[in-house]
């Protein structure tokens, strides 16, 4: 009778990697976009490390991660434009 080891579950090292970069370009989009409305001092320069951490590891959401690229810096333009006309750091609605 020859006994055979039971089969394992375990996911591979790179799925886990490869599931990180996705979730680190799906958050930069959100903070981005949250970014637009408060907080854009704070969540515009992490919605931009992040983006580019996901696309130097090599993120299957690249669009996603682009466009937190993109509304990362929207966030500081916009941070600026109002600091700008109001002569102050902080703006409101």
């Amino acid at each position: 009778m020859q006994l055979t080891a039971p089969a394992t579950t375990e996911r591979a090292p790179r799925d886990t990697g490869v599931r990180d970069t996705d979730g680190m370009a799906v958050a930069s989009f959100v903070l981005g976009l949250l970014g637009l409305l408060v907080l854009n001092i704070l969540l515009g320069p992490i919605a931009i490390v992040l983006a580019s951490v996901a696309l130097v590891r090599g993120t299957a959401r690249r669009g996603r991660a682009w466009l937190g690229l993109t509304l990362g810096v929207a966030d500081l333009l916009v941070l600026l434009a109002f600091m700008e006309l109001d002569s102050t750091v902080s703006w409101g609605f």
